[in-house]
């Protein structure tokens, strides 16, 4: 249909498209697509939206479609772009309804109207504000919300333009609506202030707090977008300060609504919340605009988190954004910038300064450290019941880093900031209290294992800290191993602190002679008889002991065993995706730091695996932690256990398909054990030559892990050469071909050393292979390609296809020169003049060897104009003989590239191999069958000068008069002519 008149049938098709049918639900979907670019469709949809008598679902699947077709067609350069009529009748009446009765729509519609703003404001809708404004006005309390909540969107939307002219265009907006704004939201907020210590009907109450959070979130976007120095601005600076006696007033009427049982506290909460998210907004986008709200905001903040007279207004998500306005003033940068070694107010940065130091006595930040671990860091009775009822889920919330949002995170940073910050006066603090609490308390004394347990949390946070302070060993000695044979119920709590405690020392001051100790202490705690929030974090601890610097893996021999069965033992005990995924990680460290050492013990856990895999498949970032310890089981086996087969190719199967959806999460990990199966794999196979089926759409996937993928390639090549190049060669070059155009530098480098494997492997056949890339290269050193890595890697396969076929060579020379339009002749000179111009830019050693011998090689070719270049020719062979040679005892010559017998050649390994796996192997017996390790280049040039001598007849008399003095000179030093 050309044009959509009719609503009849597209409010059929919306009514089924809102079923929970699929058999009806997938046609209506499937219909609603087809007709999304049709002409019309959106008036449709508009008029449906408008239409208050209509069926609540239809509306909502017509509102949705809608926000889902601005987003795609609403551009003017958009493909199926909406016409501009069609827009102009969508602009005209969606602001002729702000009397939307159900909240959910009207979100959606003040979503739609904020997406076009962005795009057509102010050019193609200039009757947009003053639309709003006007419904803003309305004495009719709906109208009037459904107003502000639009206005929030289209201030939210357009604020977050980036552009200088849009950023400008904002300003302006911003200077004049900001204290009309401001003026609502001091009326609305006063309102509702009244309304709660007067005792008014609450649901009057919500429609003036509802009006008053919507006009602060605009207020937000406007101070911290509007205004490029809001310092300046009279109204900004007003409504800033005015945050702080509206906060208090707000956290009064929250405490008596709460006293009095109201309904729809969140709002109450949410307006409260925004108060401080405002002030963080101003400090992190306008830092000295900030600076005469440090004091008041810093006095907020300690006032209501330890005063007595402030505590009893907390509710949890205030205190993290007040330990989050602590924190951030702190740490910002520009005034930690202009820290002075005096003080000295010379700049905005350093008065600002100056004011955090005003307000941070010795006396006052002692006062909040003591408070911080006196009070917040007890544990709650009601983390206690968390602990009991859940302990999975509890040691996994202590895991978390979320300070923004989490409180034990928020006063964590907030403490280890000030700490930092002010180590010298809270040094002696925290010693002290380390002292009062070395003792070993009673086990039926609660209160002072809550203190204590507190104590030693502070004491790991800031352990880096206080390094000079304390003397580890003889605390862990004396009294922390002591504290850990007490097995009373109560002393759970110290047990598992002491675990954190020696985790978080381990690395920074505890001596290599007690790590025994460690270790039998971290044994103890992983035992199934030990509470289960312990045992996690126990294995937390031997995760950072092991991955410690000074680890020694002979130390640890005797506890790897128990340590391995006890962390199995947990991980088949545990029940949470994340508790199984940190012992995973535990274990895989394991794995990697104990090496063969661990495998003989491993055999019940590697059974398990497929287990869990099975039980994992809607945990994909557990999965990710299960083919992870798989790769390094692999690498500690040294081999691929057969048993194991059939399970770790069909996961390399999905992580590596790009079909799967699961790829999004298991694609790197997969990787790593696909190489390491490859790597250890001694014989290639049937199942493992269709997996690789997986790599040509995986090249073209992701440039991120393209330097993985080749090296997959590279070495799935050296397991079987004839075997991959006859099946799979011709595909696997066509996608290189493809993908050589489109990478960077760096990219075609890696993608060059794939295709120099390819020839080094199997000289003829490899050059057969690699024939569809090798005009490409051939061209791109015509043109005289600039980036010298690129072209070093060029002018080696150049070279290398000349010395394993020359009847590839010269079919690609004829391919580049139908190409050029050229003789062939003329297109090899072309090519030759530049690779005897930018054969002195290469500087490997092992590569200006092999593009010698290609030079030698070029001697007998029976071409005149390659003759016409002897002297140069010459000149570069010479050149790559006096690098690669060595004077030997008897004043003979070596070519220091030359593999002796029995010589190892991990000197000329890339990678400095030491061969230990399959695939090292197979690297050696390359460089051991490499031209460039076999033939003594100063034996090739005698042969071929002799080769030509006897071509050439009385014509190389002249050709040797032809060569420079030096030269000559030179040459003789290696060869007779």
């Amino acid at each position: 249909m050309d044009v959509l008149d009719t609503h009849s049938l597209v409010l059929d098709v919306l009514n089924r498209a809102s079923s929970q049918d699929p058999q009806i639900l997938k046609p209506a979907e499937a219909k609603l697509r087809e007709w999304e670019t049709e002409p019309g469709f959106y008036s449709v949809f508009q008029n449906v939206i408008s239409n208050h008598s209509l069926e609540v679902n239809v509306r909502w699947m017509a509102v949705l479609y809608m926000k889902n077709g601005i987003d795609r067609y609403w551009r003017k350069n958009a493909p199926h772009a909406i016409s501009e009529e069609e827009k102009q009748f969508v602009r005209q009446n969606l602001l002729t309804d702000f009397m939307e009765p159900i909240s959910q729509i009207a979100v959606q519609r003040a979503v739609i109207i904020g997406k076009v703003a962005r795009l057509d404001c102010p050019k193609d809708w200039p009757q947009l504000f003053p639309t709003l404004l006007q419904a803003v006005e309305s004495s009719d309390n709906l109208m009037q919300h459904r107003a502000l909540l639009t206005l929030h969107h289209v201030v939210k939307t357009i604020s977050s333009k980036r552009l200088a002219g849009d950023r400008k265009q904002f300003q302006e907006f911003t200077n004049q609506i900001f204290a009309y704004v401001f003026n609502l939201w001091n009326r609305f907020t006063d309102s509702f202030i009244q309304s709660i210590i007067q005792g008014e009907n609450p649901e009057l109450s919500q429609i003036h707090l509802e009006k008053a959070l919507l006009t602060l979130r605009i207020l937000r976007k406007l101070s911290s977008f509007g205004f490029f120095k809001p310092h300046t601005n009279k109204y900004c600076m007003d409504f800033m300060n005015m945050i702080f006696p509206k906060t208090r007033s707000m956290l009064i009427c929250y405490k008596e609504m709460k006293s009095k049982g109201y309904q729809h506290m969140e709002n109450c909460e949410k307006f409260i919340i925004h108060l401080t998210t405002v002030l963080l907004s101003m400090l992190y986008f306008h830092p000295l605009s900030f600076i005469d709200l440090i004091q008041p905001t810093l006095e907020l903040c300690v006032f209501y988190l330890f005063t007595d007279g402030g505590i009893v207004f907390l509710f949890q998500r205030f205190v993290i954004q007040c330990f989050n306005l602590i924190k951030d003033i702190l740490l910002c940068s520009e005034y930690r910038a202009a820290k002075p070694q005096k003080i000295v107010v010379t700049t905005e940065g350093s008065r600002g300064y100056a004011n955090i130091q005003s307000f941070f006595t010795p006396d006052a930040i002692a006062d909040i450290c003591r408070k911080l671990v006196g009070h917040y860091f007890v544990l709650t009775q009601d983390e206690l019941d968390a602990w009991d009822a859940d302990p999975e889920a509890f040691s996994n919330d202590e895991c978390g880093d979320s300070w923004k949002y989490s409180l034990r995170p928020s006063m964590h940073t907030v403490f280890v900031t000030i700490f930092h910050e002010y180590r010298e006066v809270l040094t002696p603090v925290i010693l002290e209290m380390i002292s009062t609490t070395n003792v070993i308390v009673p086990p039926e004394d609660m209160q002072r294992i809550l203190r204590k347990d507190a104590v030693y949390n502070a004491a790991a946070l800031c352990a880096f800290d206080l390094y000079d302070e304390v003397d580890f060993d003889q605390w862990f000695t004396n009294t922390l191993v002591n504290e850990l044979k007490i097995k009373h119920v109560n002393y759970r709590l110290i047990r598992r602190r002491v675990a954190v405690l020696i985790g978080r020392w381990t690395g920074i001051k505890l001596s290599v002679d007690l790590r025994p100790a460690l270790y039998e202490c971290v044994i103890g705690l992983l035992r199934p008889e030990e509470d289960m929030v312990v045992r996690l974090t126990a294995a937390t601890t031997l995760r950072y002991a092991i991955d410690d610097f000074e680890f020694n893996g002979e130390q640890f021999k005797d506890y790897m065993f128990n340590a391995f069965d006890l962390l199995f033992t947990l991980l088949k005990e545990g029940s949470e995706c994340e508790t199984k995924m940190q012992i995973l990680n535990v274990m895989c460290l394991l794995l990697e730091r104990m090496g063969s050492n661990i495998v003989p013990h491993s055999k019940t856990f590697v059974q398990y695996l497929p287990h869990l895999w099975q039980e994992s498949e809607d945990h994909n970032m557990l999965r990710c932690a299960i083919v992870a310890t798989l790769a390094e089981f692999v690498k500690a086996f040294g081999s691929v256990p057969e048993d194991l087969t059939h399970f770790l190719l069909p996961i390399i199967q999905m992580g590596t398909n790009t079909n799967e959806s699961s790829i999004v999460y298991l694609l790197e990990d997969a990787l790593d054990l696909w190489t390491a199966v490859l790597e250890y794999s001694p014989t290639m196979t049937n199942e493992l030559m269709q997996l690789f089926n997986n790599m040509p759409s995986l090249l073209d996937y992701t440039t991120e892990t393209l330097r993985t993928c080749l090296y997959i390639s590279l070495v799935h090549l050296l397991l079987a050469p004839e075997w991959v190049m006859r099946s799979q060669g011709n595909q696997l070059m066509s996608i290189c071909v493809s993908l050589m155009s489109d990478l960077k530098n760096e990219g075609v480098v890696m993608l060059m050393r794939l295709v120099d494997s390819f020839i080094r492997a199997i000289p003829g056949l490899g050059s057969e292979t690699v024939m569809p890339i090798l005009p490409k290269i051939f061209d791109r050193i015509y043109e005289g390609e600039e980036y010298p890595l690129v072209m070093s890697m060029f002018m080696c396969i150049f070279g290398r296809t000349l010395l394993s076929s020359h009847e590839v060579f010269n079919r690609v020379i004829a391919e580049v020169a139908r190409d050029k339009n050229e003789n062939e002749q003329v297109t090899l000179i072309k090519i030759f003049d530049i690779f005897l111009t930018r054969m002195s830019n290469v500087a490997q050693l092992d590569q200006r060897k092999l593009l010698g011998l290609t030079l030698i090689n070029f001697l007998t070719t029976q071409s005149t104009p390659i003759l016409q270049r002897f002297n140069k020719i010459m000149s570069n062979i010479v050149e790559v003989l006096n690098d690669i040679s060595k004077a030997a005892d008897d004043g003979a010559y070596v070519d220091t590239l030359f593999l002796l017998e029995g010589q190892c050649p991990s000197n000329f390994d890339e990678y400095g191999s030491c061969y230990k796996t399959d695939h090292d192997q197979r690297k050696k017996q390359l460089i051991l069958n490499d031209p460039v390790h076999t033939i003594v280049l100063k034996d090739y040039l005698q042969s071929q000068v002799f080769a030509l001598r006897g071509q050439l007849g009385q014509q190389y008399e002249e050709l040797i008069r032809s060569l420079d003095a030096a030269v000559v000179s030179q040459l003789k030093e290696y060869i007779t002519f």
